[in-house]
C-alpha cells in the first residue's frame, strides 16, 4: 500500500476551490490510481480531520504548443473532500480564507 504522502500530492487553490472552504470541502491532486477510500484514509491520516465523503474525477490533458509542436499536458485526478461538521478545518487552507 502506498503512503498518505504517495496519494496526496498537491492542494489545488483556484476561486471555486476557496469558495467551497465554508462548506468544509477540500479540492486535491491526487495519485490517479489511488480510489476513494485510499484518500480518505490519507486525508485524515495527514491532516487529522475526519472525512465525511469524497468525489474523485478525473481531467484530461490540454493541449499545449510549444513553438509550431503541439504536445498534450498530463491526466491528472482531482479529489473533494468534505470533512464532518464536527471536524475542524485545514490549517494550509484556513489561511489562504
Amino acid at each position: 500500500m502506498e503512503s498518505a504522502y504517495d496519494v496526496i500530492i498537491k492542494p489545488i487553490v483556484t476561486e471555486a476551490s476557496i469558495k467551497r472552504l465554508q462548506e468544509k470541502k477540500y479540492t486535491f491532486k491526487v495519485a490517479k490510481n489511488s480510489n476513494k477510500i485510499e484518500i480518505a484514509r490519507a486525508v485524515e491520516e495527514v491532516f487529522g480531520v475526519k472525512v465525511k465523503k469524497v468525489n474523485t474525477m478525473n481531467v484530461m490533458g490540454r493541449q499545449k504548443r510549444f513553438g509550431k509542436q503541439v504536445g498534450i499536458k498530463p491526466d491528472w485526478k482531482k479529489a473533494i473532500v468534505t470533512l464532518t461538521l464536527d471536524s475542524k478545518g485545514i490549517e494550509f487552507f484556513e489561511s489562504l480564507n
